[in-house]
């Protein structure tokens, strides 16, 4: 089983769902894609073992061999090749490394470089096995980051995937194989408005799912009122409380700390099992 954690902004509760989650299993792969602010290595607190860079390929452009043809500029998509001045302008960030330039530039003139852009690591912390990404500083695409770490996810553990914040390409990268969605939100005007963008998301890849509201207080909560409005499931319901926020921010993987919470996550979990059963 492959279950996703998603929420429309940083700050949510993303991550302490994620990790209590992971460790509510008997057995997990706990996979943090938030590659730009991993933080799941704080909690866990794994014993590293392995650890290696991502590289991607960039176009390195011979001058000498360079007949400013334009073939290369006119097969890129991204615009990421451009003659300025004569000669070839590489723009990295907005390079895709797919490599048409090199293989239609009829003088040979383009290679294909090594480009580091971060790396992964993995360790085990008791019955979790943690992994977590870390995206250079400068980088503008890390989706290759994520790609390594969920190949590598195990076959023969339950999976957490700690997705990135927001909508956007990262995230569908990092729920492509999930078998059910956890949607995090805030009892907010902007949670709920948040919290819709996620969930259009995931109606839009046909993914099973459900809303684990974080931060409760007694009153109004726009994003309950969200999945009311559009039948959503709310499979848990976690209190605003200064104990969870004392615990959390001391790097406290909360079940751990208190029974009232574990038996919380348990019944998130067991909801979840539940729907991907269906």
């Amino acid at each position: 089983m492959k279950i996703a954690i998603l929420s429309g902004k940083g700050g949510t509760g993303k991550t302490l769902v994620s990790v209590n989650l992971a460790k509510a299993l008997d057995t997990a792969h706990y996979i943090d894609c938030d590659i730009e602010e991993p933080n799941g290595h704080l909690f866990f607190k794994p014993l590293i073992d392995k650890k290696h860079d991502i590289s991607v390929k960039k176009p390195l452009v011979d001058h000498d061999k360079c007949t400013a043809c334009r073939k290369c500029v006119e097969v890129c998509r991204f615009n990421a090749l451009a003659l300025i001045g004569g000669k070839i302008k590489v723009f990295d960030d907005i390079c895709h490394s797919c490599g048409a330039c090199s293989i239609l530039c009829p003088e040979k003139a383009i290679t294909e470089i090594d480009k580091v852009i971060g790396y992964v690591q993995e360790g085990m912390a008791d019955n979790v096995k943690a992994s977590s990404g870390f995206m250079n500083v400068g980088v503008a695409n890390g989706i290759p980051l994520i790609k390594s770490l969920l190949k590598n996810a195990s076959k023969d553990l339950d999976v957490v995937i700690d997705c990135p914040p927001g909508s956007a390409c990262s995230v569908m990268e990092s729920i492509q194989e999930a078998d059910y969605c956890v949607l995090v939100a805030e009892p907010s005007i902007f949670g709920a408005h948040n919290l819709e963008m996620v969930y259009d998301l995931v109606k839009l890849f046909n993914k099973k799912h459900g809303v684990v509201l974080n931060k409760s207080l007694t009153g109004d909560n726009p994003s309950a009122e969200l999945c009311h409005k559009h039948q959503i499931p709310i499979i848990g319901d976690i209190p605003f409380e200064k104990r969870i926020a004392e615990m959390n921010s001391n790097g406290d993987i909360i079940i751990d700390k208190d029974d009232h919470y574990k038996q919380l996550f348990y019944e998130i979990l067991l909801k979840i099992k539940e729907e991907v059963q269906l």
